[in-house]
C-alpha cells in the first residue's frame, strides 16, 4: 500500500477525516497544521497519509470519549508506525509535544530488525518506550534518562523500567497506544498551565486543538535515509539563503539537535551536505519548497524525511523569523508579486519595528541576569555604572559609555540621561519620568527594578543573589525585555535598511491618521525627520531650561521679588528660547510645530540637597538660610495637582509672555516668502474656559506687539492640552475659543484613575496578573474609562466647532492598540516619541486597511 494518497474517501465521522484535496478541513475547525497539510496535498507533494481530528473531537477525547482507534488505524498500512502532531488554530499558541513511532511493539521490532537491522529497530523501540512513558503515561523521566542508549541491553532496561514504574507491561496493542496518546495530548491542552500560557500569547479562553495522525516515513533503512528541516531564507536576517540541517538515519527534528554530526543542505566547504549525498532528493526538496512559497504565499520551514532515497514532506510551517527577517520576508514576497504591498504591511507586527531601531542583545548570547523591571524603552546598551547625572556627563566627556542608575529620575537628571547610553531606575512605571524621557531620547530604559537594591551613599547596587556591582563596573540594560545583565554580552546592531523604508512607504499609502512626534530638542527633531514624522505634535519647552547656563537664570526669575525683576530675568532667556524655536522651525522645514507653554511647578528647578542649596545661595548672592526658606515655602503636598501649567501661566504671566514673544520672533525669522511658518501654541492643564480666555488675551497682545515692532504679519494657532477630566466634559465650552485640542493621556490617565504614574509600577503587575486591569493603563489606553472621556470630549468639541483639529500627544500615541482606538474616534493625528514614529505609522496604516477589508 503506497505511503501517501491524494484523493481517498475516509471519514470515521465528520470530525475525523483523511486529509485529501477535497476533505472538509478548515483552520477554525481542525487547526492550521491540518489545513497546511491539505494544501500540500493539493500541490501533489509527497505527504504521508494523514488523518485530521477536529477541535470538537479532541475536546470530546479530553472528556473521555475516545474515537474507535481500531477503525482509525484501518486507513493506514497495517505495518506502519504513526505520529501525532498538535494542530492549533494559530501555531504561536503552541500545543503538546509531537509523539513519534506509535505502533512500535515486540512484533514491529522483530519485523524492522529484518529490514533495518537489530540495532536500528531496537533504538526506535527504546525511543518509543521512553517517549510514551514520559509524555503519555507521565512516569518519572529520571528512571529512563539513566539508561545508556548505546548499551546493548538498553531496550530491555527501558521495558523493565516502564513495567516497574507503571506496574504493568508496556502496551503492545497499537490501537491502545494510539488511544492513550490522543487522550494524553487532549488533556495536556486542557490543563490549567497550558491554558494560561496560550492566553498569555493572545489565544481566546475557548481556543481549540486539533490533532493530525500521520503515517511515518522512518528515516532509517538501507540507501540514503534520514530527516531534516529546510528553509529558503535565513530566519535571523530574512536574506535569501538555503538554511537548515539534515541527519542520516534519524527522524523528527534530530538534525537540529545533532550539532556537528548534522549535514549541511547545500554543498558547503565547511563539511558534507545533502546535496552531495542525495542530489536528486535535494533538488526535489528545493523545488517543493519553492512551490510551497509561491502557492502558500509565505516563506515556509519544510520538515522532510528521506527513506531509501525517496523524499517525503511531513509538515510545513511559516518560518519563525526574527523581527528584522519578518520585514525583509514580507517586502520580498510583495516585490516578487506573491502577495500585495498591502498584505505585506499587514504581516508585520508594529512592535517588531521598535527592536530594529535600536541595538539588541544577541539572542544567542549568554544572559547573566542580575535584575528585572519594566521594559520601558526598547533596545540594549552596555556601559559603566554612574549614579549621578554629573558622573554620567563626566564619563561621556571621557568617551566612556555609561548607564545612569537612579532611584527615580527628575527633570534635573535630563542632561545625565542624554549623556548615558541607557537608564535604570528602582522606582517608576511605563509613564514615569525616566520611561517617557528615555523613550523620547531613544535610550534603552528599565524602570521599577525593585529586586536591585541601590545604595547611593556607597555607590553600589546589590543583586538578589548577593552580588555587588560598584560605580564604574560594566552592566547591560536590556530595555526590550526589562532585564539588567552583568557584563557585556554580544549585541546586534540596529536595522534601518531599504526593506524597512519600503514597508513604511507602502504603509503611508493607506494611512489616514497623521503621525507627529514629541520633540523637545533639535536632536529630537532631526530624528523625527529621519523617521518621516508629519511634524511636531508636542514640544515640552521646560526641558530647554535645564541646559547649563539657563538653569541659573531660571532660578533668578523664581527668586525675583517683583514682576519687573521676573521680566528682567526672563529677558535673558528670551534670545535663547527664540534661537531654540527658530532651529526647530528650520529643521521641520514647513511641517507643523506645536509648542506647549511652560508646564511644571517651579520647585522642580530648585535644589533639594544641602550642597545644591549652598551653590544656589552663592550664585544669587543670598544667605543660605533665605534660599532654604524660599525653597521650602514653594513645596507642595501634591505637585502634580498644584501650581503648574496654565495655573502658573495665569499667576506668573511673565513666563508665558516671554515664551510667546520668543515663538513669534522665531516665526518671523524662520519664515520664507514662499513658505511661512505657522506655529501652534498649546496651553497645558486647562480645565476651564476662562483660563483659555485669560491666556489667549495675553498671547494675542504679545502677537500684536511683535507685528508692530517687526512691521510684518504672521499667523498662529492656539490650542489646549486636554489632560483633566473636567476639560473633557467641558470641551464644548472650550472649543469655540481654540483652534485645536490635544489629549495628554498621561496626566488624564493619572487623574481619571487617581493613580500616580511614577508609583504605579510597584503594584501594576499584580493588578494585571489578577485581572483587575487588562493592561497597565499607562502602557495601553484604557478605552473603557479614559477612552470614554476622549469620546465625550471629541463629540462635544466638534458639536460646538466642527472644524476643530483633535489629536493625542500622550505616550499612548505610540501604542498600536491605542492608535487604532484614537483613529476610530476621528482624531486628526497622533504624536509620540521619535523612536515610536515608525511603529505609529505602521499601526495607523493597519487600522485603516482593516476598515477597508471589513
Amino acid at each position: 500500500m503506497q505511503k501517501y494518497l491524494t484523493e481517498v474517501s475516509f471519514t470515521l465521522d465528520r470530525h475525523v477525516t483523511l486529509v485529501t484535496q477535497t476533505a472538509p478541513i478548515a483552520p477554525e475547525t481542525h487547526g492550521g497544521r491540518a489545513k497546511c497539510l491539505q494544501r500540500l496535498v493539493r500541490l501533489n507533494l509527497p505527504v504521508p497519509r494523514t488523518v485530521a481530528l477536529s477541535f470538537d473531537t479532541v475536546k470530546a477525547i479530553s472528556l473521555g470519549r475516545i474515537p474507535d482507534t481500531g477503525q482509525l488505524l484501518s486507513v493506514f498500512d497495517p505495518d506502519a508506525l504513526l505520529c501525532v502532531r498538535p494542530s492549533s488554530q494559530d501555531p504561536d499558541w503552541g500545543g503538546p509535544t509531537t509523539i513519534l513511532n506509535i505502533g512500535m511493539n515486540d512484533a514491529a521490532c522483530a519485523r524492522l530488525s529484518a529490514e533495518l537491522g537489530p540495532e536500528a529497530a531496537e533504538a526506535l523501540y527504546r525511543r518509543w518506550v521512553q517517549s510514551y512513558a514520559v509524555h503519555v503515561a507521565r512516569l518519572d523521566p529520571d528512571a529512563f534518562e539513566e539508561i545508556d542508549a548505546e548499551a546493548p541491553d538498553a531496550l530491555a532496561r527501558a521495558l523493565r523500567a516502564y513495567e516497574d514504574e507503571a506496574e504493568e507491561p508496556f502496551p503492545q496493542d497499537p490501537a491502545t497506544q494510539l488511544a492513550e496518546v490522543l487522550r494524553s495530548m487532549a488533556r495536556a491542552w486542557e490543563s490549567v498551565s497550558a491554558r494560561l500560557l496560550r492566553e498569555a500569547k493572545g489565544a481566546p479562553v475557548d481556543a481549540g486543538l486539533g490533532l493530525v495522525v500521520q503515517e511515518m516515513a522512518l528515516g532509517f533503512g538501507p540507501g540514503e535515509s534520514g530527516s531534516g528541516v529546510l528553509q529558503l531564507v535565513d530566519p535571523d536576517t530574512g536574506l535569501k539563503q538555503v538554511t537548515g540541517r539534515y541527519l542520516s538515519q534519524s527522524q523528527g527534528r534530530d538534525a537540529l539537535r545533532a550539532g556537528a554530526r548534522a549535514l549541511y543542505l547545500e554543498a558547503d566547504p565547511r563539511g558534507p551536505s545533502l546535496e552531495e549525498r542525495a542530489p536528486e532528493a535535494f533538488a526535489q526538496l528545493k523545488e517543493h519548497a519553492a512551490l510551497m512559497r509561491q502557492r502558500l504565499r509565505a516563506e515556509m520551514q519544510v520538515e522532510f524525511t528521506i527513506e531509501n532515497g525517496t523524499l517525503f514532506i511531513l509538515d510545513g510551517v511559516v518560518v519563525p523569523a526574527s523581527d528584522a527577517a519578518a520585514i525583509r520576508i514580507a517586502v520580498r514576497l510583495a516585490e516578487d508579486e506573491i502577495i500585495t504591498p498591502r498584505e505585506a504591511v499587514m504581516r508585520v507586527q508594529p512592535r517588531a519595528l521598535s527592536s530594529l531601531l535600536h541595538p539588541q542583545v544577541d539572542p544567542r548570547a549568554d544572559r547573566d541576569v542580575i535584575g528585572t523591571g519594566i521594559a520601558a524603552s526598547p533596545g540594549a546598551a552596555t556601559g559603566r555604572i554612574a549614579f549621578t547625572a554629573a558622573d554620567a556627563q563626566a564619563m561621556a566627556a571621557r568617551e566612556e559609555p555609561c548607564i545612569l542608575i537612579r532611584r527615580e529620575t527628575a527633570p534635573e537628571d535630563v542632561r545625565g540621561m542624554h549623556a548615558a547610553v541607557a537608564i535604570l531606575t528602582e522606582k517608576g512605571g511605563m509613564s514615569s519620568h525616566a520611561a517617557v524621557i528615555g523613550r523620547g531620547m531613544g535610550r534603552p530604559c528599565v524602570v521599577g527594578a525593585r529586586n536591585l537594591r541601590i545604595n547611593l551613599k556607597r555607590r553600589q547596587i546589590t543583586a538578589d543573589d548577593g552580588r555587588i556591582f560598584r560605580e564604574g563596573e560594566i552592566v547591560t540594560v536590556d530595555g526590550t525585555n526589562g532585564e539588567v545583565l552583568a557584563g557585556a554580552p554580544a549585541m546586534l546592531g540596529a536595522m534601518l535598511d531599504d526593506a524597512f523604508r519600503t514597508l513604511l512607504g507602502w504603509a503611508d499609502e493607506d494611512r489616514d491618521l497623521r503621525i507627529r512626534v514629541n520633540a523637545d530638542t533639535p536632536e529630537d527633531a532631526e530624528k523625527a525627520r529621519l523617521f518621516d514624522a508629519g511634524g511636531i505634535g508636542l514640544c515640552r519647552t521646560e526641558h530647554m531650561f535645564f541646559e547649563p547656563g539657563r538653569l541659573t537664570v531660571m532660578q533668578e526669575m523664581i527668586f525675583a521679588a517683583t514682576p519687573e525683576d521676573r521680566r528682567a530675568a526672563l529677558a535673558q532667556l528670551l534670545p535663547i528660547q527664540r534661537a531654540d524655536f527658530k532651529e526647530l522651525f528650520a529643521i521641520m522645514s514647513g511641517k507643523p510645530v506645536c509648542i506647549r507653554l511652560f508646564d511644571p511647578p517651579l520647585h522642580e528647578f530648585l535644589p533639594s540637597d544641602r550642597a545644591g542649596l549652598r551653590d544656589l545661595a552663592e550664585a544669587l548672592n543670598l544667605p543660605v538660610s533665605d534660599v532654604t526658606r524660599r525653597v521650602e515655602s514653594m513645596g507642595e503636598y501634591n505637585p502634580m495637582l498644584g501650581l503648574r501649567g496654565v495655573r502658573l501661566g495665569i499667576t506668573v504671566p511673565e513666563i508665558y509672555d516671554m515664551q510667546a514673544r520668543a515663538i513669534f520672533e522665531a516665526t518671523l525669522e524662520a519664515s520664507r516668502k514662499d513658505e511661512p511658518v505657522v506655529p501652534e501654541i498649546m496651553i497645558p492643564l486647562v480645565s476651564a474656559r476662562r483660563e483659555v480666555e485669560l491666556v489667549r488675551k495675553r498671547v494675542d497682545a504679545v502677537a500684536a506687539a511683535v507685528r508692530t515692532e517687526r512691521g510684518r504679519d504672521f499667523t498662529y494657532r492656539l490650542g489646549v492640552m486636554v489632560e483633566t477630566p473636567r476639560a473633557c466634559l467641558l470641551a464644548g465650552d472650550i472649543a469655540p475659543h481654540v483652534d485645536f485640542l490635544s489629549f495628554g493621556t498621561n496626566d488624564l490617565t493619572q487623574m481619571t484613575y487617581g493613580l500616580s504614574r511614577d508609583d504605579a509600577g510597584r503594584f501594576m503587575s499584580d493588578y494585571v496578573q489578577q485581572q483587575v486591569f487588562d493592561e497597565d493603563p499607562f502602557h495601553r489606553l484604557d478605552t473603557a474609562g479614559v477612552g470614554e472621556l476622549l469620546r465625550i470630549g471629541i463629540e462635544r468639541a466638534r458639536a460646538a466647532k466642527p472644524e476643530i483639529i483633535v489629536s493625542i500627544c500622550g505616550e499612548h500615541g505610540g501604542n498600536p492598540e491605542s492608535i487604532s482606538f484614537c483613529r476610530s474616534l476621528g482624531m486628526n493625528y497622533a504624536s509620540c516619541s521619535p523612536f515610536r514614529v515608525p511603529v505609529a505609522r505602521l499601526a495607523a496604516a493597519q487600522a485603516a486597511i482593516r476598515d477597508k477589508i471589513e
